[in-house]
């Protein structure tokens, strides 16, 4: 290793002690020195790209091919993206009868491995490939590495193969820790520099040993396109910052930006945090298809540096109150990035000063806001209004001597009044007059001149200010609020609209500033009259734990349409609304509505596997605010149970299944045979 990487790596360890303030465990020696780890690979986190998340087994050599192309044309390569991995099903069924090494398969892969590495890298990036530590690969369609080590390391060099992804799959139950250093034993005695990464879904603390086993280590189970995922995988991931640094990485899984599951907003909030954690960057969505909106997204190459900092010091959680986090993270040169994450279902404002981030006391801090693009002075308070489940991500210097220069930083937001109790104000039904708040703080040093804020209501909406919208002068530390009354035209049909807050001023260096705060507002349906079947009627918003809602079915995976026949201990039902823990959907009663009648519990669809728990979770009926019943702790070994909920007088109907203390897993929450009974004011 150059001495210059030899220091980074062990000035990075220093600084990452002292930084991080989680207790360190104790790291087990797990392996003869001569083979272990840090070997001056993998100095800042993996980039590059996975087919798994967007395609699963159906890849072949041209999507390999056609994505290393891409990478060139599109920048993402400038950018930083490296590694082109091939996941699962790349192999034929069975080894080669004379050699025993893995064979191509002939359909996916007729050119052989080898050619497409050396296309690979004729780009100048780099080839990545798949296996398990275990008899067979997870797919089961070809042979994992368990006692075929060697031969299968020497294999994946001789190809020229740069990165394995080694997954658990089939293991035999034997010691993970056994199986992983075989495997990395195995890859250093080629000689060929390959990253290693452990994909052996935290079950074992990978964390706690694969320093020296490994470049990377998954932290969490598999990732799914969803927002629930993300958050949950992100909870796992935080809070285990003392073991990463350079060569040596937390994994919170793959990336799912552009597979369509979440908004823009929540994939910019998911690369944000996969960024903070300094977690590998493999983008997971098939670059072929994608978006222009998708690529600024995996090319912000200002978010990209707070992953790649050379310091390699992972985000640690300086506060989290009420699913708003403030995360820290310091990089090379003195600079330290802050990301605000708003977890929760409302625009929430928040921060943090210098002193909590640890700054020396300065007249004035310059910041540059990493997705806006643009740099503002701080006198010391770093804080942002941020919409339901966005981030903000600042990169903040100390000490620059022209701070008086940049604009004054703007606390800037638009929130809404919400319809009912418990109701995002994002929902606003037709025929209803809302109200909606612009507020702008000034959290520079110096004042905001000529400021002016408008929204700007779909065609046909009314806007109606009802206080002023403009300032000439707002000093440092002052605020400028106006609420705004927004009537929706009548007859409106259901449907999806933006409201838009602007703002402008200029600094009193003459620079001028415009920002903009957007909130998605839904115009929703309301129920039909009658006794319906609520596995029949169309929501207003819906989240779910693990995939899509799935209307009479069961939830199977991650994809619509997999479930089965709703069956709870063995009583199948033809009716209702298979779910997830955590999920919940909102219905819009407009008040016409009496009860909903339904039988819940935990679906019969579960793990093969034996495992202690098979899934928990509580289920809730809710008129607007008001908890109409409660099943209380349900658990897979239980019979269904009937709940009856009171809903007269309510504008909405939430029901919520939500996970028990013991997680998530296999909470498959089935609502059967609901009916939902309105009176004839309800229908259409």
């Amino acid at each position: 290793m150059p001495a210059r990487l030899t220091l980074l790596t062990a000035l990075s360890s220093l600084l990452l002690t002292s930084f991080v303030s989680l207790a360190a465990g104790p790291a087990p020696a797990v392996a003869a020195p001569a083979a272990s780890l840090p070997d001056g690979l993998a100095l800042t986190p993996p980039m590059g790209f996975n087919n798994w998340n967007a395609t699963g087994c159906d890849i072949n050599e041209q999507m390999i091919r056609d994505t290393a192309d891409i990478f060139v044309s599109s920048g993402l390569k400038k950018a930083g993206y490296e590694y082109v991995n091939i996941d699962d099903c790349w192999a034929e069924p069975q080894r080669d009868a004379v050699t025993g090494r893995y064979v191509a398969h002939h359909e996916r892969f007729p050119s052989g491995i080898k050619a497409l590495a050396d296309y690979v890298h004729g780009k100048g990036l780099k080839l990545g490939i798949y296996t398990s530590a275990g008899t067979q690969t997870c797919a089961k369609t070809m042979p994992g590495s368990l006692d075929h080590e060697e031969l299968d390391a020497q294999t994946f060099a001789d190809w020229g193969v740069d990165y394995l992804k080694y997954d658990n799959c089939n293991n035999e139950n034997r010691p993970a820790v056994e199986r992983y250093t075989k495997m990395r034993d195995a890859l250093k005695k080629t000689g060929r520099p390959i990253v290693y990464s452990i994909c052996e879904w935290g079950q074992n603390k990978p964390w706690e040993w694969g320093k020296d086993v490994g470049h990377l280590w998954r932290t969490t189970g598999d990732i799914t396109d969803s927002w629930t995922s993300v958050v949950s995988l992100f909870k796992l991931n935080v809070p285990l910052a003392q073991y990463a640094g350079p060569g040596h990485w937390n994994d919170p899984d793959m990336l799912e930006v552009g597979n369509g599951g979440m908004t823009d907003r929540e994939y910019r909030s998911h690369f944000s945090l996969w960024s903070m954690m300094a977690a590998p960057l493999l983008i997971g969505s098939d670059l072929r298809k994608t978006t222009p909106a998708t690529l600024e997204i995996l090319g912000n190459r200002e978010v990209i540096a707070v992953d790649q900092d050379a310091l390699g010091v992972q985000a640690r959680v300086l506060r989290d109150a009420g699913g708003r986090w403030v995360l820290v993270k310091p990089l090379a040169g003195g600079d330290v990035a802050v990301a605000l994450f708003n977890e929760s279902e409302e625009t929430a404002t928040f921060g943090a000063t210098a002193a909590e981030l640890g700054l020396p006391k300065r007249p004035s801090y310059v910041l540059r806001d990493l997705w806006a693009h643009r740099s503002f002075e701080s006198s010391g308070t770093f804080s942002a209004s941020v919409p339901a489940h966005g981030t903000v991500v600042y990169r903040i210097k100390a000490g620059a001597k022209d701070w008086w220069r940049q604009p004054p930083l703007a606390e800037y937001g638009l929130s809404l009044a919400a319809p009912a109790a418990g109701i995002p104000g994002t929902i606003t039904p037709a025929g209803r007059p809302f109200t909606a708040d612009l507020t702008v703080a000034n959290r520079g040093r110096t004042p905001m001149l000529a400021v002016r804020h408008t929204i700007a209501a779909p065609d046909g909406w009314k806007a109606e200010p009802l206080g002023r919208t403009g300032t000439a002068v707002l000093a440092p530390g002052g605020r400028l609020s106006t609420r705004y009354r927004i009537t929706l035209p009548a007859g409106l049909p259901p449907g999806r609209h933006e409201l838009k807050g602007t703002l402008a001023y200029r600094s009193a260096a003459g620079g001028k500033v415009r920002s903009v705060a957007t909130e998605e507002l839904i115009v929703p349906e309301r129920v039909p009259s009658g006794a319906s079947n609520l596995g029949d009627v169309r929501w207003a918003t819906v989240r779910n734990g693990l995939g899509p809602v799935e209307r009479n079915t069961s939830v199977g995976g991650a994809k619509p349409g997999d479930g089965r026949t709703m069956t709870i201990n063995g009583k199948t039902y033809a009716t209702g609304l298979g779910t997830h823990a955590p999920a919940e959907l909102i219905f819009y009663l407009d008040g016409a509505c009496s009860s909903l009648s339904t039988d819940v519990g935990i679906d019969d669809e579960r793990d093969p596997r034996p495992e202690p728990a098979q899934g928990t979770a509580i289920f809730q009926i809710w008129a607007d605010g008001t908890k109409a019943a409660d099943s209380g702790v349900r658990t897979w070994q239980d019979d269904a149970v009937h709940l009856d909920g009171d809903l007269r007088g309510a504008s909405f109907l939430r029901i919520v299944t939500d996970g028990s203390p013991d997680g998530y897993r296999w909470d498959r929450g089935d609502w059967a045979a609901p009916t939902l009974t309105c009176g004839q004011g309800a229908g259409r």
